[in-house]
């Protein structure tokens, strides 16, 4: 399914295990290939028919310092403001923590096109995308 992706397979296997954790009240988790019934209500009370699960931080999966991944989020932030897009704070954390979990955003409304372009304006290797099904896809970009 990945196999054309230069991004190697580990991280991409990471990726796939990773808990998608949806801030709020109530909090709730993605899980890729698992539907979601937290997601699928949100959608219906956001009016929406699709939404991603996106960070700016670690470009290309590299760590970067707490203060440059900050700056990075409030850009995107700013980002879906301007474009008037409801967003929920999350964290992308792999259960075994071995990687720093990610400051996320899930942004409703935002169809999976203008997803991959935010996702290569900052340096993404993939996001998690749902459509109206409610199940969380890892969309690789490279």
């Amino acid at each position: 399914m990945f196999s054309a992706s230069v991004i190697d397979p580990r991280t991409v296997q990471a990726y796939l295990e990773t808990e998608y954790r949806v801030h709020g009240e109530p909090g709730y988790t993605l899980r890729v290939g698992q539907a979601s019934a937290d997601l699928l209500s949100a959608h219906k009370r956001q009016k929406a028919d699709c939404s991603a699960f996106l960070t700016a931080c670690n470009p290309f999966s590299e760590p970067f310092d707490a203060a440059a991944n900050t700056a990075r989020q409030a850009a995107l932030a700013q980002e879906l403001t301007r474009r008037s897009l409801t967003i929920v704070p999350g964290i992308g954390q792999h259960p075994s923590n071995e990687w720093p979990g990610e400051d996320s955003f899930l942004v409703f409304g935002l169809t999976l096109e203008a997803a991959k372009v935010l996702g290569a304006k900052f340096e993404q290797n993939g996001f998690v995308w749902t459509g109206a099904d409610a199940v969380p896809q890892l969309i690789l970009l490279r």
